[in-house]
């Protein structure tokens, strides 16, 4: 309990002012956008590591008739960004990453990037569901579940995201009106 009670003042001396979060926010953006006509150039990822992340992101977030791809939005230069700057997330990502590869070399004889589409599916496909996953396949659905979240942070925080969510907050109300009948009646009120 004194170990608690001494821990509040560090965590409360750890949170982000609006200002704090909006600068991290916007360095964030920056590290998506390497100098024009320059490709980025990861900061934590090795180039293997890195193809493989742009692979694992468009399987997870693919581009369909409203947007681009995780790659499109910027989500690999996103996570290169977060890991390189979180070192507790970089051993869970680096053997994620290599426990991919490893799994794919034990089933089909090859790294993951080698593999056909159809190989990719079914390494993914046994840690992708945590509640059908085999106990043997744990590490894998660990690292997929971080993976799938920073795929997802990445790209719903992107413009791309925002866009693709057809996100219409921020917009000034002239009146109001209230709840819309039908928003009222589908969850049962009047």
């Amino acid at each position: 309990m004194l170990q608690l009670l001494g821990s509040a003042p560090v965590a409360a001396g750890l949170t982000w002012t609006d200002a704090e979060a909006a600068q991290a926010a916007k360095s964030a953006q920056a590290a998506r956008r390497p100098a024009a006509g320059a490709a980025y150039k990861p900061k934590f990822f090795t180039a293997r590591e890195y193809a493989t992340v742009r692979v694992l992101v468009n399987l997870i977030i693919p581009a369909d008739e409203r947007s681009g791809s995780a790659t499109d939005a910027g989500v690999p230069e996103f996570m290169d960004f977060l890991v390189a700057d979180q070192p507790g997330r970089q051993t869970a990502m680096r053997g994620g990453l290599n426990w991919i590869d490893h799994e794919c070399e034990e089933r089909f004889d090859t790294r993951f990037l080698e593999c056909s589409a159809e190989q990719r599916a079914a390494v993914l496909d046994d840690i992708a569901w945590p509640q059908r996953a085999k106990p043997e396949f744990a590490h894998g659905v660990a690292f997929f579940n971080s993976f799938r979240d920073l795929t997802a942070s990445g790209f719903w925080s992107s413009k791309m995201g925002v866009t693709d969510l057809q996100y219409t907050g921020n917009v000034m109300v002239l009146e109001w009106n209230g709840c819309p009948p039908e928003a009222l009646q589908k969850i049962g009120l009047k």
